[in-house]
């Protein structure tokens, strides 16, 4: 067990759904996003009595009173039905004795139960090799039924409608107030000054503010949130876990601040602190476990003697613990890794790739950093890549080598790691979630505006990349913090917002006064011509008929791909019917099944809309494929279904489907960036946006404009029509590669006369990381279903460096789809502001459940 990486522990303790490809891989199955475990529509059972047993065998220790993590070990060459018990530092303590285990392991296969176990007493003089475990069973209400007729048939005694073990001591919500009261005495923000030698840019005061977090978190001597000293021990309060180690500090958090705040800068300073005086470290004053580590600004942020310079008196000598690693000629050597690697000083930054263009921009204008690329071609030598203070790569470059034992990126161990635009692995399953998760750091940061999208589950996953014991493990934060606020239990909401408030910082532009110019948000209605209005009257009520016949069979979320392009198509004929396919105006669903053309057509019309995702990563779909079911998926992530589950079966429907049924659409121009428009005339929402921009011109010939929509062919659209009317435009899309968007928002950021002034921009592409400042009106041309994403997009324009006022059109087709959609959007807003978002369930991650539909097509 001790050779076994902990990293995968921390992202898949609770994937029970069916064996690895390989025994010494923790690797998630194709359906673990059904599983049971990450389900917030559990509830308590019930419990039963277990030995844990064969812990002499195992490194892992166990106190009473303490919370373990119970794992389906099924490619045990002894019992198949083996289940693991490890205590919450991921090490194994033994197995839950034979007799349990044969009757719960089919119920946790089967995803009918999750476990969670409590060790209430320690081990008795005379018990032997064995402990006493209590085993909480978590089902849906809906089988309650039939599990315990299970439990009970396997012999077990089953106590039902019981609380859970209560542990001695504090309960977790006094604890969990102790600790938000700690925080508040430490809540003032102290300004610190970046060393000016690295650092071109002054900065505003809440950055400075932000700068002084930064470093506090980086440089405090703090035992980690919930852990305490008792008696030459370390005791985490929550889990009882107690060890003689002395557990490492939190090196980092999450930055929240709302988008254009200038967070970018911030980091750029705190990479700074490390150029600037580190020159040669004494040995003598290194922690045993970290090379050129310095108490620094922990307890006296703001005390400087020279500018940015902490003064002598404050350049402490850290308190030595004892510890496993040593200090070798400038390398870190653990007592059981031989393979030790070399600590860098180096930082290393992790963005989408729509955003390199930004980081790069930010570097050369602010900084006097050494920086590299690692994307594209690059080098595989990780001495070259310590050389530089930054190196810049991208979630995609990550995945793509992981695993691998080569990546030169895997083989050093980072000064620091940011993870820019942190909710891009809110999906803890995906492939560049793992990838991030197991890279080796002294200090990691997740950076995002938005935290929380699809709900608070999002978090799980940055709190696994924090490594933040014991909420990176799965069943503890289903334990702690998700199963009560899936409850409408008020104190599950006090818990995360506690959580939050110890570990992250999070300010928005109304309470900060850094004198951004103003922001105004107009709606404006737009009505459909004469022929559209027919057309949209008649797709709807097919579109009624149609979605009235599913829900009759219960039937919606299994036809989910289907109910998406009706609703797909009556949006795009609010924007321009002309985005149809042709073969697809009339809504013949029924004959969609089954026939290979019109399936391509629906991925076709799918896909042109930006709002898809597959339902096995969660991601944006890749090399997308249909099937003849209707579904919708990556084309790697169903042929992965189909090897691990050893089937030829729809993961969502179940029904029979072959890799000679799984369609692709057809390569279009527009996906090369080369269509050219066929079109002559305008909708009435493209003629009503050129009157606008029109208007705009005659007012001021100089001002610049950001027009957004979700459908990259009616950018094409809009572009020769808008250069007809004598407009310079640029166009950004999701199907231009890293250096071709650099370019184009480079050349929207000139100014003077004979210039572009409108940039036509994929909301997908663009609402992340990009500065667009150089604009000073947006137009909204269709509305997205999650408000977020729409704010992201406003936030690109309006944000620091933004010298006029910003004006926001919303262009709403009148008395269609759009204007409920604008509803549900009210809707999603009440309640992320009400319970930050609660997660839905394991079927309704997607961005539209069986609530919502019925909103958007009332029947």
């Amino acid at each position: 067990m001790e050779d076994e990486d902990p990293v995968k522990l921390y992202m898949n303790l609770d994937n029970w759904q069916g064996p690895p490809t390989e025994p010494d891989e923790f690797r998630p199955s194709s359906e673990d996003y059904q599983s049971l475990s990450s389900s917030s529509d559990t509830r308590l059972l019930g419990f039963v009595n277990a030995d844990i047993v064969g812990i002499q065998w195992y490194l892992g220790t166990i106190s009473g009173q303490e919370m373990v993590v119970l794992v389906r070990e099924p490619l045990n060459f002894q019992d198949s039905n083996a289940i693991k018990v490890f205590n919450t530092t991921t090490v194994q303590v033994g197995h839950i004795e034979r007799r349990v285990a044969a009757a719960l392991a089919p119920l946790i296969d089967s995803s009918l139960i999750a476990v969670e176990g409590i060790v209430l007493n320690t081990r008795a003089e005379g018990n032997g090799p064995k402990i006493t475990c209590q085993v909480n069973i978590f089902s849906r209400f809906e089988d309650f039924t039939s599990v315990k007729s299970a439990i009970s048939q396997s012999g077990l005694h089953l106590v039902v409608k019981e609380k859970k073990a209560e542990r001695a001591g504090k309960s977790v919500d006094e604890i969990f107030k102790l600790l938000d009261e700690n925080a508040n005495k430490n809540g003032v923000l102290k300004a610190l000054e970046p060393p000016a030698e690295v650092i071109k840019t002054e900065l505003f005061v809440h950055q400075k503010e932000g700068l002084g977090w930064l470093i506090h978190r980086e440089r405090s001597d703090e035992l980690p949130p919930f852990w305490e000293e008792k008696g030459g021990s370390f005791v985490n309060a929550l889990t009882h876990f107690s060890t003689h180690k002395r557990p490492e500090p939190l090196r980092g958090g999450i930055f929240a601040d709302e988008m254009g705040l200038g967070k970018t800068l911030t980091l750029l300073s705190l990479i700074a602190f490390d150029k600037y005086g580190s020159g040669i470290v004494d040995v003598s004053m290194l922690d045993d476990n970290e090379m050129g580590e310095d108490k620094g600004l922990s307890s006296s942020v703001g005390k400087k003697g020279k500018r940015g310079r902490p003064s002598e008196k404050s350049m402490g000598m850290r308190k030595q613990h004892k510890t496993e690693n040593t200090i070798v000629e400038g390398k870190c050597v653990s007592a059981n890794d031989k393979s030790s690697h070399e600590i860098s000083r180096t930082t290393l930054i992790v963005c989408p790739s729509s955003v390199l263009s930004t980081w790069q921009t930010q570097f050369e204008e602010h900084t006097r950093l050494n920086w590299c690329k690692y994307y594209g071609l690059r080098t595989k030598d990780a001495e070259e890549l310590k050389k530089y203070d930054i190196v810049l790569t991208t979630y995609g470059v990550l995945s793509s080598e992981y695993p691998s034992r080569t990546s030169p990126v895997d083989q050093i161990e980072w000064w620091r790691v940011i993870l820019d635009e942190a909710q891009m692995i809110k999906n803890e399953n995906a492939q560049q979630s793992e990838a991030v998760t197991k890279l080796k750091a002294k200090r990691r940061w997740a950076v995002t505006g938005t935290p929380i999208q699809n709900g608070s589950f999002d978090l799980f996953s940055l709190m696994a990349f924090l490594r933040f014991e014991p909420f990176s493990i799965k069943s503890c934060w289903q334990s702690l913090v998700q199963r009560p606020l899936a409850d409408g239990n008020p104190k599950g909401l006090s818990r995360l917002q506690v959580l939050m408030a110890t570990i992250s910082l999070r300010r928005t532009k109304d309470k900060l006064r850094i004198g951004l110019p103003s922001k105004t948000v107009d709606i404006c209605y737009v009505e459909l011509s004469a022929e559209e209005r027919k057309l949209y009257d008649e797709m709807e009520e097919e579109a009624k008929s149609v979605v009235r016949n599913y829900t009759s069979a219960d039937s919606v979320m299994r036809k989910y791909s289907t109910v998406l392009s009706i609703i797909l198509q009556l949006r795009q004929i609010c924007t321009d019917s002309a985005l149809c396919p042709s073969g697809l105006k009339s809504l013949h669903i029924e004959d969609v099944t089954k026939n290979p053309e019109l399936l391509k057509k629906m991925l076709e019309l799918l896909q042109d809309g930006e709002d898809l995702d597959c339902p096995i990563c969660i991601d944006p779909p890749i090399d997308v494929v249909i099937t003849c079911c209707a579904h919708i998926f990556c084309k790697a992530c169903i042929l992965k279904s189909f090897v691990r589950t050893k089937s030829r079966s729809c993961p969502l429907c179940r029904g029979p489907v072959s890799e000679s049924e799984l369609y692709s659409a057809p390569q279009t121009p527009s996906e090369s960036g080369n269509m050219v428009s066929s079109k002559t005339t305008m909708s009435s929402k493209g003629s009503f946006l050129l009157n606008l921009l029109i208007a705009s011109r005659d007012q001021n010939p100089l001002m610049k404009s950001v027009v957004f929509s979700q459908f990259p062919k009616m950018l094409i659209y809009l572009e020769e029509h808008l250069e007809a009317a004598g407009f310079k435009t640029l166009r950004l899309d999701s199907s231009m590669g890293a250096d071709r968007r650099a370019r184009v928002i480079r050349d929207f950021r000139v100014t003077g006369q004979d210039v572009p002034t409108i940039l036509l921009a994929s909301l997908r592409a663009s609402g992340m990381g990009i500065n667009l400042t150089a604009a000073s009106r947006v137009y909204l041309l269709d509305p997205w279903w999650n408000p977020a994403v729409e704010e992201q997009a406003m936030d690109r324009v309006h944000r620091i460096g933004q010298k006029e006022d910003v004006k926001i059109v919303r262009l709403i087709a009148r008395n269609s789809i759009e204007e409920r959609i604008l509803k549900l959007q009210e809707k999603k807003k009440k309640l992320e502001n009400e319970s930050l978002g609660r997660r839905t369930t394991a079927k309704g991650r997607r961005d539209i459940n069986f609530d919502d539909l019925q909103v958007l097509i009332p029947l």
